[in-house]
């Protein structure tokens, strides 16, 4: 994608976060007192951890679908400890990552201007914005419409991650100076997203053992069908499409070596030697990320056994107002399928791929740092499109890491200036703050980019819809196949 077309369009709203009620309603104060009350509401949700609100979510959901309030408790209680554990491992995984990849940068002797901030701060940034509390009651709407309608099976209960398509409707607004024109960037987001959700569903449910549960996450999801294409190419390569690694094989072939802590462990290994750790550090991260993949998966069991019921409950109740309709799904957070053994390994070892990408694509300008450890995120749906296998999910996953870096380097500015309207400090960082992968991502800057007006960005876009299509067409049975036969 081109870089930023008008940099000084966006520089000259800097204010508009803070005047667009005062400038555009005459309603007494109405609108903005209702605005301002729905933010509130919103933020003080937002306030929970999500270990907490999920639980309090699933409850609710549980409730409402007639589930018996014992039943529902322990349920939503259940799934709360599952998500707790999973979440507590995971960011174990990026506190000893995060800094070994750290390291890796500075042996680099790498310096470039905008600095990778992470997802945790473009997420506060998004809900400090005035679309978001908007976007989260839309896109509510939009599940339920879809769901009435039949053109989705997924329902969509991961509100914490909904700031995703508050992010796309922000950029939007920010490229328009029009909320109404972000509101539908937001949905536009959010169909995408929930369609691609069902379509990734049969192969979530095989690979990482989630049955009745899909995945709308925007940063993981909208690689799953450039994973099926990237998978469906490869196909096609002589000597490359006998290449095959996925944790059973490996398990195989190496005996003990190859079960997932011992993989966890060699990873760890090869990380601290990149990082130049002393033997006490190395240790502590091979054996670390060895209980990573140790554990990982016994939490996401724990979680499963919170979310049947629901998932049963759901479908029971839905079953008596569809009756020709028993396929519907719980989307969750993307974090539920890191403990895939495949996953955690492929985001292992892209990390230090992606700091020597860094170093060597042509026009990046970012600093990965904060963001790497969330790489496992980032190759999850592409692991699940290429059928857990990690050779494959490497190489599709490299040019979509060059394009990361090429897009977030591209938007810093704006970024830069999303910061500061909502008061984040970026002093500390730098001139220019960006994030690695969410701010790389490149469906939100895609839509960015055609709603300012770019034309190569509208013939991209259809050219995308037409990929698109051609990869349903040519790869929706055999993935369905596979997850049926249980391949």
């Amino acid at each position: 994608m081109p870089p930023l077309k008008d940099s000084s369009a966006f520089l000259d709203r800097s204010s508009v976060f803070k005047t667009y009620w005062h400038t555009t309603t005459n309603t007494g104060g109405t609108m903005e007192e209702f605005a301002s009350t729905l933010n509130e509401v919103v933020q003080y949700v937002l306030s929970f951890d999500a270990t907490v609100m999920l639980p309090c979510v699933i409850l609710v959901i549980a409730l409402c679908f007639r589930i018996k309030p014992q039943k529902a408790f322990r349920s939503a209680l259940m799934a709360g400890i599952g998500f707790v554990g999973v979440f507590t491992i995971f960011n174990l995984m990026g506190s000893v990552v995060g800094p070994a990849a750290q390291a890796m940068v500075e042996r680099t002797g790498l310096h470039m201007p905008a600095v990778d901030l992470g997802w945790t701060p473009l997420a506060a940034i998004t809900w400090g914005t005035p679309i978001a509390p908007f976007a989260i009651v839309l896109t509510l709407v939009i599940n339920l419409v879809m769901i009435a309608f039949k053109w989705t099976r997924t329902i969509d209960i991961d509100i914490w991650n909904y700031w995703h398509f508050a992010f796309a409707g922000c950029l939007v607004y920010v490229a328009t100076g029009n909320f109404a024109l972000g509101l539908v960037g937001a949905g536009i987001a959010a169909v995408v997203i929930i369609k691609i959700a069902d379509w990734s569903a049969p192969l979530v449910q095989k690979h990482c053992n989630l049955p009745g549960v899909s995945l709308p996450t925007l940063s993981s999801a909208v690689f799953f069908p450039i994973g099926l294409l990237g998978n469906w190419l490869i196909d096609k390569i002589p000597g490359l499409n006998k290449l095959h690694a996925d944790p059973e094989t490996i398990q195989k072939r190496l005996g003990i070596f190859g079960e997932s802590m011992m993989i966890g462990f060699f990873l760890g290994l090869m990380l601290g030697l990149l990082a130049g750790y002393d033997f006490n550090s190395l240790l502590k991260l091979a054996i670390t990320l060895g209980a990573v993949m140790y554990i990982l998966p016994r939490m996401t069991r724990i979680l499963m056994d919170g979310l049947i019921p629901l998932s049963d409950g759901v479908r029971e109740f839905m079953a008596k107002r569809f009756p020709d309709r028993t396929d519907f799904n719980i989307g969750l957070d993307i974090a539920v399928a890191i403990g895939n053994p495949a996953i955690i390994s492929t985001g292992l070892l892209l990390t230090p791929i992606a700091v020597l990408l860094a170093f060597v694509v042509p026009g990046n300008r970012t600093l990965p740092v904060a963001d790497l450890a969330n790489i496992a995120v980032f190759c999850s749906m592409i692991v699940v499109a290429c059928n857990q296998n990690i050779v494959r999910a490497v190489i599709v996953a490299i040019p979509c890491l060059i394009g990361d870096l090429l897009i977030c380097s591209a938007a810093a500015p704006l970024i830069t200036q999303l910061a500061q309207n909502v008061g984040y400090d970026t002093s500390a960082s730098g001139s220019l703050v960006t994030a690695f992968l969410d701010g790389g991502n490149p469906f939100r800057y895609l839509i960015y980019q055609v709603f300012s007006g770019n034309y190569l960005a509208i013939g991209a876009a259809i050219a995308v819809g037409v990929l698109i299509a051609f990869t349903w067409k040519v790869t929706r049975r055999h993935a369905y196949d596979i997850a049926e036969a249980g391949e």
